[in-house]
C-alpha cells in the first residue's frame, strides 16, 4: 500500500478533475459564491410552507444574541405560555439574565465539588482534562434548567433585564473560567498538602463569594422580590405586586418539573432503546436532579410531541441545527443544499454513525410550536420557534421537514402522561451512566 502522495497520483487527480466539465462549472460557481450559495436548492425553498394543521399560540420572538443560552430561552419560551394564559396576555418574556446568573453560580459550585472529588485523578488524565476544558460554558440541558427554576424561580424580563455581558457572554466567561482554573489548581494543591474537609469547604465558600461578586458586576444583582405590571389582551392593567421569584413561578407558571421527562433518539449500538441514561459529571446544582434521558425510536418522539401540541402545549427540543439548514427563509431540510451533486460525492453516514464518529450531536435547543399532518395523520413538516431574533428564518420561525427530524433531532421534553404505561415503568429503572464526553452529554448553546 502506497503511504505517501506521489507526483503520479497528483497528475491522475488533475486529469480526472479536468476531464469532467461539471467539475469546472462547480469550481467557478463555488470560488465566486461559496459552497451553500452554489448548492442552494430552489425547489426545496419553493416547496416550503409556513402553514400547519396543528399550531400552538406563542409570544413574540426572542433573541439570545451572542450567547449560548438557547436552552434557557427555549425553556422560558415554553413556560411563558403558562403566564400568558393565566394573565390573559398577548405576549410576555421571562428574564434569561436571571436564570443565567444562578446557573453560573451553581455551575461554579458543581465544578469546584467535582475538582475536589477528582483530586486524586491525574492532572493529565482524560477526566480532569474534560472538567477543565470548559467549566462554565453557557450551554445546558432541560434537567439543569429544571434545577434552576425549582430552586430560584423565574422573573419577568423587566425585573432583571439583559446586560451587555448576558447578551454577549464571551468576555465574562473568559474571566470566570480563568478564576475557576485557578481555583482548581488551588484546591488540588490543598488536597495534595493534606487539607481537611473543613479547610476545603472554607476555601470553596470564599471562591464562590468571588464568583458571586463577579457575576453581580457583570449581570446585576438578582431581585429577591419584584412587582410585575403590564396590560392584558383587553388592555386591562395587570399588577402582580411584591412577589418572590419562587412564588411567581409557582403561581403563574405552575409547571411541576417532576411531570416532565427528556426523551432522546440515539440509535447507536451502545445505547439500546427502552433504557434510561445519565451522564457522569454533567449538571449544575449539587443535590439537584440528575440529567436523565429515556432512549426511544424517533417515531415515539414524534408521537408524543404531536400529542402535547394537540393539547395546546409547546415542546422543548434539541437538535443539530447547523446541519442542512438555512437562516434565509428558515428551512431545515435534507435537500436544502445539493452538495452531493456539487462535489460529485455521497455523504453516506447514518444517524448512528454520525454520533459515533463525531459528525453530529445535539447543539441547539428550540421549541416545537406546530406540525402539519397529512391525510393519513402523518407529520410532514414541523413549526420551530427559534431564539435568534426576527431576522433569522421567517420572522423568527423555521420549518423543519419530517426527514430532517429523523436525522438531526435528538431530544424532546414532554409530559409523562404522553408515555405509554410500559414506557412510564422504565422511568423508575436505574439509569446507565455514560462517560462525561459521550455525545449525549452535549449541551445546547
Amino acid at each position: 500500500m502506497q503511504s505517501v502522495i506521489t507526483g503520479e497520483m497528483l497528475q491522475g487527480f488533475e486529469e480526472k478533475f479536468e476531464k469532467d466539465p461539471v467539475n469546472r462549472v462547480a469550481m467557478n460557481a463555488t470560488v465566486k459564491n461559496g459552497i451553500n450559495a452554489s448548492a442552494d436548492n430552489f425547489r426545496a425553498r419553493r416547496d416550503t410552507r409556513h402553514d400547519f394543521s396543528v399550531k400552538v399560540e406563542t409570544g413574540e420572538i426572542t433573541n439570545q444574541k451572542s450567547s449560548g443560552r438557547c436552552w434557557m430561552f427555549a425553556a422560558l419560551n415554553v413556560m411563558r405560555l403558562e403566564v400568558m394564559k393565566k394573565l390573559n396576555l398577548k405576549t410576555c418574556e421571562l428574564s434569561q439574565n436571571y436564570s443565567l446568573f444562578w446557573d453560573k453560580l451553581e455551575k461554579t459550585n458543581y465544578f469546584l465539588e467535582s475538582i475536589i472529588e477528582t483530586a486524586d485523578e491525574p492532572l493529565e488524565g482524560r477526566l480532569v482534562h474534560h472538567l477543565l476544558t470548559d467549566p462554565l460554558c453557557d450551554g445546558g440541558q432541560w434537567d439543569m434548567f429544571a434545577n434552576i427554576v425549582e430552586k430560584y424561580g423565574v422573573v419577568p424580563k423587566d425585573a432583571m433585564p439583559e446586560s451587555v455581558s448576558s447578551s454577549a457572554t464571551a468576555e465574562m466567561n473568559r474571566y470566570l473560567t480563568c478564576k475557576l482554573r485557578e481555583f482548581a489548581c488551588t484546591l488540588r494543591e490543598a488536597v495534595k498538602g493534606g487539607a481537611s474537609e473543613d479547610d476545603l469547604a472554607s476555601m470553596k465558600e470564599e471562591m464562590l463569594s468571588t464568583v458571586y461578586r463577579m457575576l453581580c458586576i457583570c449581570l446585576g444583582t438578582p431581585p429577591k422580590k419584584f412587582t410585575y405590571e403590564t396590560r392584558d389582551k383587553d388592555d386591562k392593567f395587570v399588577r402582580v405586586a411584591d412577589i418572590t421569584p419562587q412564588d411567581f413561578y409557582k403561581e403563574y407558571v405552575g409547571l411541576d418539573m417532576d411531570d416532565y421527562v427528556s426523551v432522546i433518539n440515539a440509535p447507536t449500538a451502545d445505547k439500546p432503546y427502552e433504557r434510561m441514561y445519565t451522564v457522569s459529571y454533567l449538571g449544575n446544582i449539587k443535590g439537584g436532579r440528575d440529567v436523565t434521558y429515556l432512549n426511544l425510536p424517533a417515531e415515539e418522539l414524534k408521537r408524543m410531541a404531536i400529542a402535547q401540541m394537540k393539547d395546546g402545549n409547546a415542546v422543548w427540543f434539541g437538535s443539530d441545527v447547523g446541519q442542512s439548514s438555512s437562516r434565509d427563509g428558515g428551512l431545515m431540510d435534507l435537500d436544502i443544499y445539493d452538495v452531493e451533486d456539487l462535489f460529485s460525492t455521497k455523504f453516506s453516514m447514518d444517524k448512528a454513525q454520525r454520533l459515533d464518529y463525531g459528525e453530529s450531536l445535539m447543539t441547539h435547543a428550540m421549541v416545537l410550536t406546530g406540525v402539519n399532518l397529512d391525510e393519513d395523520g402523518k407529520p410532514n413538516r414541523w413549526r420551530v420557534e427559534n431564539s435568534w431574533g426576527k431576522d433569522a428564518g421567517k420572522d423568527g420561525y423555521y420549518v423543519m421537514t419530517d426527514r430532517w427530524f429523523d436525522e438531526f433531532t435528538y431530544q424532546i421534553v414532554v409530559n409523562k402522561k404522553y408515555l405509554t404505561n410500559d414506557q412510564k415503568k422504565l422511568l423508575d429503572t436505574e439509569p446507565i451512566a455514560l462517560k462525561p464526553w459521550d455525545p449525549m452529554g452535549s449541551l445546547a448553546r
